[in-house]
């Protein structure tokens, strides 16, 4: 499975991570996550994992597959208030 580099770089470089700092995350050389943003090396599943945890990102969105980087949120990250305000809201935008 082959990444966007230029996805990748661009993760970290709005993080400000060097490749060392961001390969010491994800337990990879600075060697593997330069290789990574070059296009020249992939990720195992495990680092992809990883990669999408540290950066709060989809797979989808580092393979390429979508230009979407965020997640969406799930029911329960939200507190039961934000939830009633959203369906609230959203009540209020269907209905308007």
């Amino acid at each position: 499975m082959s990444i966007k580099p230029d996805h990748l770089r661009a993760l970290r470089k709005k993080r400000k991570l060097t490749q060392e700092q961001l390969g010491q995350m994800l337990g990879v050389t600075k060697v593997s996550v330069s290789g990574y943003e070059t296009g020249n090396r992939n990720p195992d599943t495990s680092t992809l994992i990883k990669i999408c945890d540290t950066f709060n990102v989809s797979a989808d969105y580092l393979l390429g597959r979508t230009v979407n980087a965020t997640l969406p949120l799930a029911d329960e990250q939200l507190t039961e208030e934000e939830n009633r305000l959203l369906r609230e809201y959203l009540a209020f935008l269907r209905y308007k």
